[in-house]
């Protein structure tokens, strides 16, 4: 644990809210991690009713962390949900139990939403990791200089067309307020872009920032729960989020965003490719078609693909920060 007379103040009140369900030996990890940020932060543990020794070790911090474990198994979303809802900060960071946060994480972040109070939500580089630590990748820098922020009519727009990618809850950290407005986690997604769903719903209430410097760390498992999902079930779920997404873009782009028939298809098109590179040939036809025969489809593909690999700084109202 950090020595506390490395801590430094802070105006803005931040609560790590860290999710688990008996995986106590990676959870050790993750606490730790929150508790050696170089700001002082709440850190609430919520437990979906692990049976592996969860609570007597949490309960044995004192009053170091809170915790709370659900009355029942609740799955991961409504776990999140609680977490928030028992929270004291102005802004949370969720963390998966098998995640973990650079010391300067909270501090980085703080300081990024300090600057631009408009803000709800904020993203940052992270790390995909193995079991054992070592880097496998990380996520790519967006936009310019080493933090900015998008005004809000620019997100849903960005977002529709990849211009902006969010990430996963350990990249992400989020305005407690515009969480509860945007009825938090949906459960009926069952993991599979229920954190998509929700910084879809928080950027209707404001600003976001990017912060071009690895924060955190992220878990790759051999197994994940997410790769279970069929090609088939994760197709439906990205078709749902664009359709959730499109109405929401602002006025003043509609004119420049796809049809949302030519948007299907270019979902449909990336998951035919994605099973084309698994091998399943058939699968993948069945997935693209008829999106194959649609160019204006093949047309935002190869631009999506583009815009990952070169910053637009044209598209969007991007604002440095620092």
């Amino acid at each position: 644990m950090t020595n506390p007379s490395i801590y430094r103040s802070c105006d803005m009140k931040f609560t790590i809210v860290i999710t688990t369900y008996n995986r106590l030996s990676v959870l050790k990890r993750a606490i730790d991690s929150a508790l050696a940020q170089t700001v002082n932060c709440e850190v609430v543990v919520v437990d979906d009713c692990s049976r592996d020794g969860t609570e007597e070790y949490v309960r044995s911090l004192g009053d170091k962390v809170v915790y709370h474990r659900n009355s029942r198994n609740l799955g991961h979303a409504e776990t999140v949900n609680a977490g928030v809802n028992l929270a004291k900060g102005d802004w949370i960071k969720p963390l998966d139990d098998d995640d973990y946060l650079a010391p300067n994480c909270i501090e980085e972040i703080s300081r990024a939403v300090e600057s631009r109070p408009q803000a709800v939500i904020c993203s940052c580089q992270a790390a995909q990791v193995d079991t054992k630590e070592v880097e496998l990748r990380r996520t790519r820098k967006v936009g310019p200089g080493n933090a900015f922020y998008i005004p809000q009519e620019d997100i849903h727009y960005g977002m529709l067309l990849e211009l902006l990618p969010f990430g996963t809850p350990a990249q992400v950290a989020f305005r407690r307020d515009a969480f509860l407005k945007s009825s938090g986690w949906d459960s009926s997604l069952d993991t599979n872009c229920d954190d998509i769903d929700s910084w879809v719903k928080i950027a209707q209430f404001g600003d976001a920032i990017f912060i071009n410097h690895c924060l955190a760390y992220r878990t790759i498992w051999p197994d994940s729960y997410n790769q279970k999902f069929s090609l088939e079930k994760r197709l439906t779920t990205n078709i749902y989020i664009k359709e959730k997404i499109y109405p929401l873009v602002n006025q003043k782009h509609r004119a420049k965003i796809p049809d949302l028939g030519t948007i299907r298809d270019y979902v449909k098109l990336h998951w035919g490719i994605v099973a084309f590179k698994q091998g399943r040939i058939i699968n993948g036809l069945e997935l693209a078609f008829p999106a194959l025969f649609s160019p204006d489809a093949w047309k935002l593909l190869l631009g999506a693909r583009v815009s990952k690999k070169v910053a637009d700084y044209d598209e969007l109202d991007y604002h440095v920060i620092y």
